[in-house]
């Protein structure tokens, strides 16, 4: 797994687990309904394949966008350092509890296509936060504006 994959993975994860909740509970609904009616087995079957299946695959699309903004914010806030995830590469990388040493970095910009001086400058660290934004909100983040330029 990238490091991009493991950002995404540490961000979106949370969001990820809510939008599969709801999906057992429309099944256990749906089964639980048949098993009601089992009396009518010709009714049972038929009933059963087309609601089951066609509301999970669009329950997931229909959560919309991850906002990375609270989740980003509480892993400052559980981390107990002063960083700031909007303007640092390294301080987003700690809040997630994730390496976020020069060779960390210089693999992350393998990943976005940097093609710079991977030496850890300012220079790198701007651009891979900029195209770090830009890559979650490619991948379902909703991203304030502000970091998107």
């Amino acid at each position: 797994m990238g490091i991009f994959d493991k950002i995404k993975n540490a961000i979106f994860g949370s969001g990820q687990a809510q939008a599969a909740t709801p999906k057992p509970a429309v099944a256990t609904q749906a089964s639980a309904a048949p098993t009601a009616t089992s009396a009518p087995s010709a009714a049972t079957p038929s009933a059963n394949p087309s609601p089951t299946t066609t509301p999970a695959p669009n329950a997931a699309p229909s959560a919309g966008p991850v906002d990375i903004t609270p989740i980003l914010d509480a892993a400052v806030k559980k981390s107990g350092q002063k960083l700031d995830w909007r303007k640092s590469i390294v301080d987003l990388m700690k809040a997630l509890d994730l390496d976020s040493s020069l060779s960390a970095r210089k693999e992350l910009a393998d990943e976005l296509g940097y093609t710079g001086e991977k030496d850890g400058s300012a220079e790198m660290n701007m651009w891979l936060h900029k195209a770090l934004m830009k890559r979650l909100s490619e991948n379902g983040g909703k991203v304030p504006a502000e970091l998107m330029d």
